[in-house]
């Protein structure tokens, strides 16, 4: 399985899981070149097409893909050439966006799109965010209220007993059974469980499809490995149904609304494709222990 950005093992990309990509993230004291999220959107565009089911070249940034159709099946390749790492542009109500990950159908405009944003410190500054975040979302859903819109919120999970952390910088207090989170993000969590669950076209135009909270292990031994003990199990933004929900809302609002446009339903890849091979060669069965999500196959 890869564990670096910088290399592909056995012809398979890097990113393919989350851990490797939410490692550049918590190691990264740089945060105005992008250079610390784009992984994680290269993640999300290559889950966007082997779990989600779109076109490599209907999703940007393009991921590491191509397709052919061939006998009836839709196959898959890696191929490191094609793969880019810019975002989108989308006119929204009152302005453009530039939006990290967007999937756009023919004849359809943007369909689907994930916003991520990465917080590293200044925990009390997240109220920020959160309007930001409000903003971004009715903006684009005015011009698009059809568009299935996720936003993902990253936070390095820096403890209190780390040294040179800032009181401000701290976000999980102890350790152990009795490590806390701190009430800055808690109250954070707590307005985002508010804006998440938009379902239909009608619903307010300020909330998202889907919302997700990730903190961040930054400790040199787990960097990279998702906090499990928050956001708590039955919250409503747990990362294993943020890219779940967005699919749902998808097919709610396009392959059921037009059942004959062909073009708006998610595909199956074949077992035949090359990409498919290449995950079974190198990750072994089950695919879906090592990735963390299962191919969407034929």
């Amino acid at each position: 399985m890869p564990d670096s950005g910088d290399t592909w093992l056995e012809g398979t990309p890097p990113y393919l899981c989350l851990r490797p990509a939410l490692e550049v993230f918590a190691r990264s004291s740089e945060t105005q070149s992008q250079a610390h999220i784009r992984p994680i959107h290269q993640y999300i565009a290559l889950r966007l097409v082997l779990e989600g089911g779109f076109l490599p070249d209907e999703v940007t940034p393009h991921p590491p893909l191509t397709y052919r159709r061939a006998a009836g099946q839709h196959l898959l390749e890696f191929d490191p050439s094609v793969a880019t790492v810019s975002e989108r542009t989308v006119i929204g109500g009152l302005r453009t966006k530039g939006i990290d990950v967007v999937v756009t159908k023919p004849d359809l405009g943007p369909v689907l799109a994930v916003s991520v944003k990465g917080t590293g410190g200044a925990f009390r500054n997240l109220t920020n965010r959160m309007e930001e975040a409000i903003g971004d979302c009715t903006n684009v859903h005015m011009m698009y209220p059809g568009l299935v819109y996720g936003f993902l919120s990253l936070i390095r999970a820096n403890r209190s007993t780390r040294p040179g952390i800032a009181q401000n910088d701290v976000c999980v207090v102890g350790e152990g059974d009795a490590a806390a989170v701190v009430a800055s993000v808690v109250r954070y969590h707590s307005v985002l469980a508010n804006l998440t669950g938009r379902r239909f076209v009608r619903n307010e135009s300020s909330r998202y499809e889907s919302v997700g909270l990730v903190l961040v292990d930054p400790e040199e031994e787990h960097a990279g490995e998702v906090y499990s003990a928050f956001p708590p199990p039955d919250s409503l933004l747990r990362f294993e149904s943020f890219l779940c929900r967005l699919y749902d809302c998808y097919d709610l609002r396009y392959p059921y609304m037009a059942t004959g446009m062909v073009a708006a339903q998610r595909v199956c890849w074949s077992e035949r494709s090359p990409a498919v091979r290449a995950l079974a060669e190198t990750l072994g069965p089950p695919q879906e222990s090592a990735l963390g999500y299962t191919v969407r196959l034929e």
